[in-house]
């Protein structure tokens, strides 16, 4: 358990730095600010379906999908969670699943803000 722990945590935090190093690198190009993020966002959920077709599920999958990919963007896990369910014919659940997810995403930050806002005023 301890070793998978590792895995995912040192995983992550390679994730966490490569996505902060892409931020960085666009700031410098001048990039829009939502470029770094849809980028990230592309390339981790193209990885993570590498990942999920070519490893099986143990210590390098661990590192790779939960944490790499993970730390780098929860995006590449939705969009593999999302493909999952269709794949597996799981139409309804699945494109219930992307509906809600980016609906209530997108009103939980807008909740987010409106506490926020109330809290510094």
């Amino acid at each position: 358990m301890f070793k998978d722990l590792f895995l995912v945590g040192i995983g992550g935090a390679v994730g966490s730095i490569l996505r902060y190093l892409i931020s960085i690198l666009a700031g410098t190009l001048m990039l829009p600010s939502t470029m770094p993020t849809f980028c990230v966002n592309v390339v981790g959920s193209l990885a993570i379906g590498i990942v999920m077709s070519v490893c099986e599920k143990g210590s390098i999958y661990l590192f790779l999908a939960i944490g790499l990919c993970g730390g780098f963007t929860t995006f590449s896990t939705f969009s593999a969670q999302s493909v999952t369910l269709l794949q597996s014919g799981r139409y309804l659940i699945g494109g219930l699943y992307v509906l809600a997810s980016v609906a209530i995403c997108l009103l939980a930050v807008c909740i987010g803000f409106y506490i926020g806002d109330k809290i510094i005023k």
